[in-house]
């Protein structure tokens, strides 16, 4: 899935040192990941809120309610907030506007990185159990 890939170039941007790149990817990769889990669901997925997303996927496994695919509120409502941190990365590390003054690699540093890459990873993982739930009940 291209979510891996995404993942793959936010570490080489980590081994380079450029933590907005890392970011960015982070959330391009999340993204990605929470679209694919719709797609596998037959849901065309538009925008890139992270949160809109996880709460579309969330909307549909309620509806449907198979208790193998329930998720619990507070499982929930971590990915939730990963989601949401990695929502603050989708403009700013690339937009030279998006701070009051400087540019987005001043804002940025490893630690802040190492979160977004780690929540990317969360999402990911979550999705592809999700996927594998979804096909093996088929």
């Amino acid at each position: 899935m291209q979510a891996a890939e995404d993942i793959k170039a936010a570490s080489a941007s980590m081994q380079s040192g450029h933590y907005e790149w890392v970011c960015f990817q982070s959330q391009q990769s999340a993204e990605k990941s929470l679209k694919a889990l719709l797609l596998v669901l037959n849901i065309d997925a538009w925008g890139h809120g992270l949160v809109h997303l996880l709460r579309k996927w969330k909307d549909l496994n309620d509806d449907e309610k198979d208790e193998n695919q329930e998720l619990n509120a507070s499982e929930f409502q971590d990915l939730v907030e990963k989601c949401q941190e990695l929502d603050r990365h989708y403009i700013q590390p690339r937009d030279p506007n998006g701070f009051a003054s400087g540019y987005p690699a001043e804002y940025y540093n490893q630690k802040i990185a190492i979160h977004c890459i780690n929540y990317a990873k969360n999402i990911i993982n979550f999705v592809k159990k999700e996927v594998t739930k979804i096909s093996t009940s088929d």
